[in-house]
């Protein structure tokens, strides 16, 4: 993310906002707006110039979610940062128009390279969050592959199984496509597949 960036932020824990607001500070961006909830986000969002939003999903008694189309309806991208974890939540706020999500969790490094990637029109997952998915992919946890892949090769199977790309695979996971090549490469041996193609066909298979 270039220095500068407008960051609209959306979370109803001043705190969480303040040591947000801190750390982009640190990084030469600019908070150009806060709410705490729907009602204060319609109210300011107009007017901030924002070019990003960074979206909590508990809002009080409201969820983010509802203002994901609102946001996209502006043009502007949102990336979630959240303390849900599970799967189901992750599926709903992607299908709902989020561009990346975050755990709580996480480092703050990781928030900075979703933000980056989300503003220039990218998807994200973050590590946690990757691995909720990775686990909602088969029965009984990670599934039948779980004894033969690491978990990062599972990761990587199943973002697969979501569509992603290598370039978008690389992006949401903060390694470069080589290595994401090279990860394929020993899921494929691992699991005796010939060829991306049937690595992919195998991962979506394994997401169903």
């Amino acid at each position: 993310m270039t220095p500068g960036m407008r960051v609209f932020l959306v979370d109803d824990h001043p705190a969480v906002r303040q040591g947000l607001a801190l750390l982009l500070g640190q990084e030469r961006h600019t908070v150009c707006g806060e709410a705490g909830g729907k009602a204060e986000f319609l109210e300011r969002v107009g007017a901030s110039g924002a070019q990003i939003a960074l979206v909590d999903l508990s809002l009080g008694e409201e969820s983010g979610l509802a203002l994901l189309e609102e946001l996209r309806r502006r043009g502007i991208p949102a990336l979630i940062y959240s303390m849900h974890e599970d799967a189901e939540t992750i599926e709903r706020a992607f299908a709902a128009g989020a561009g990346g999500y975050v755990t709580k969790r996480e480092v703050s490094s990781v928030l900075l390279d979703a933000l980056a990637e989300v503003a220039a029109g990218g998807r994200y997952v973050s590590p946690r969050a990757g691995r909720s998915l990775v686990e909602r992919g088969a029965p009984g946890g990670a599934g039948q592959d779980a004894g033969a892949l690491s978990e990062r090769e599972g990761q990587i199977l199943g973002l697969l199984g979501r569509g992603e790309s290598a370039a978008d695979i690389a992006a949401a996971l903060s390694i470069s496509a080589r290595t994401v090549e090279s990860y394929c490469a020993r899921i494929m041996d691992k699991l005796g597949l010939s060829g991306m193609k049937a690595l992919k066909k195998h991962a979506i298979q394994r997401m169903k």
